[in-house]
C-alpha cells in the first residue's frame, strides 16, 4: 500500500461506517518502548539514529497487523503529507519536525501507528472510535507482545519500561479518550472539571494534545502517571474518571435544556445557518460550528445518522485535509473561502433542524 493510498482511504476517525457514539469521540492507547543498549533518540548519533529505525522498521512491519500498511521516513514525507498524519492523529507535531532517522508505520486500516524515533524509539499507538478503552489495551497489548519476541526493550525491574522521559517510567503507556463536551462548555464549567481531572492524576489536553487549543469543545483526558501502577488499573480509573465527565456533560445539557433551551437552539440554529451560507470560515470557526451541529444531533435537533458526519468532517475541515481534497497548497485566507464552499456544499442537502423540544415547554 501506498502513502497516497493510504491518505485516500477512509481512516478510523473519517470513516462514516463507523460506529459512533455521543460524547466519546475517540479512544487512544500509546506505548512508549525503548532499545536496551542503546542511546535514546535526542542523544543517538546520525548513524545510530538510522541503525535504530532500520531495526525497528523491520520489527513492525513483520507483525501480523502492520504487515499491509505503510512504511515511511519522516524525510520523505512532504509538508501537506505530515500535516493531514498530524491532523488524523497518526503522527505527532514532534515527529513531524524530528531530524533525519525518523519515520512512521501506520497500518492499512490506520487504526495502529507506530512512530519510530520520536522522543522515544518506538511510540506505539492505537486509535478507536468512540469509548473502547478496555478493547484498545488488548488490541495493542498484542502487538506489543508480538514485537518484544524480536525487539530487546529495555526494562527495570523497579522502574519498569525505560523512557526518554521519567514521567513515562513504569508501563510507559497512556491511555486516553477524545471527549466532546460543548455543554460544560457553554456552562462555563470546564475549568472545574480540568482542576478536579487534574487532582485525580489525570491530564487534560486540547484536540492535538500538548499545547494545543479545545477547539469545537474537544478535550483530551488522559492518565498523567505511568509508575506504580498497572495497565489494567490505569485503563479502570480512567474509566471512572471518564464516565463521571460523561455524567457532568449530560447534566449540563438538561440543565440548559430546563434554563433557557431557546438560547441553545438558537446557538445551534445560528450555525446551521453559517455553516449552509458562510463564505469565508476559519478552522476554529468551523471547529466550533460543527460542534454545536453535533450537540444538534445529541439532542435530536438533526438524525443521528448525522453524526458521523459531523465527527467526520472535523478532521476534514482541518488545513491540511481540505488542501489535499483541492489538490493544491492556499494560503490561509484562501483556505477559509475553500472550507466555506466545502462546508456549504456538505450542508446544502443536510436534514433541517427539528426544534419541537422547544415547542414542547422547554423554552
Amino acid at each position: 500500500m501506498t502513502l497516497k493510498a493510504l491518505i485516500d482511504a477512509p481512516s478510523e476517525l473519517t470513516d462514516s461506517s463507523s460506529s459512533k457514539t455521543a460524547i466519546v469521540l475517540m479512544t487512544r492507547i500509546r506505548l512508549a518502548r525503548n532499545l536496551a543498549g542503546q542511546p535514546f533518540p535526542g542523544w543517538a548519533k546520525p548513524a545510530q539514529r538510522e541503525k535504530i529505525l532500520e531495526d525497528c522498521t523491520a520489527a513492525v512491519v513483520a507483525t501480523s497487523e502492520m504487515k499491509r500498511g505503510v512504511s515511511v521516513g519522516v524525510g520523505e514525507l512532504g509538508e501537506l503529507e505530515k500535516r493531514i498524519l498530524v491532523e488524523r492523529h497518526l503522527i505527532s507535531r514532534e515527529l513531524s519536525g524530528s531530524k533525519q532517522g525518523s519515520g512512521v508505520v501506520i497500518s492499512k486500516d490506520q487504526a495502529f501507528s507506530v512512530m519510530v524515533n520520536e522522543e522515544d524509539h518506538l511510540r506505539i499507538q492505537l486509535l478507536r472510535s468512540g469509548f473502547q478503552l478496555k478493547k484498545a489495551w488488548a488490541a495493542i497489548n498484542a502487538l506489543d507482545s508480538e514485537l518484544e519476541e524480536t525487539l530487546d526493550f529495555a526494562f527495570s525491574p523497579v522502574l519498569g519500561y525505560l523512557t526518554a522521559c521519567p514521567t513515562n517510567l513504569g508501563t510507559a503507556m497512556r491511555a486516553s479518550a477524545m471527549m466532546h463536551l460543548p455543554a460544560l462548555v457553554i456552562a462555563n464549567q470546564m475549568e472545574k472539571v480540568v482542576r478536579a481531572v487534574n487532582q485525580l492524576g489525570m491530564v487534560v489536553r486540547g484536540l492535538f494534545g500538548e499545547g494545543s487549543d479545545a477547539c469545537g469543545s474537544i478535550f483530551q483526558i488522559s492518565n498523567q502517571t505511568t509508575l506504580g501502577e498497572s495497565e489494567e488499573g490505569i485503563i479502570k480509573r480512567l474509566s471512572g474518571v471518564l464516565q463521571s465527565i460523561i455524567e457532568h456533560e449530560l447534566n449540563a445539557r438538561s440543565k440548559l435544556l430546563e434554563a433557557d433551551a431557546g438560547k441553545l437552539f438558537d446557538k445551534i440554529g445560528r450555525a446551521f445557518g453559517i455553516l449552509q451560507n458562510g463564505h469565508v470560515i476559519s478552522s476554529n470557526e468551523a471547529m466550533n460550528l460543527i460542534s454545536l451541529i453535533r450537540l444538534g444531533v445529541d439532542l435530536g435537533v438533526f438524525p443521528d445518522s448525522k453524526r458521523s458526519v459531523t465527527d467526520r468532517l472535523f478532521i476534514e475541515a482541518q488545513p491540511g485535509h481540505l488542501q489535499h481534497a483541492q489538490k493544491g497548497e492556499f494560503e490561509a485566507g484562501q483556505r477559509d473561502l475553500l472550507r466555506a464552499e466545502r462546508l456549504r456544499s456538505e450542508f446544502a442537502n443536510f436534514s433541517h433542524p427539528d426544534f419541537t423540544l422547544s415547542a414542547n415547554g422547554n423554552n
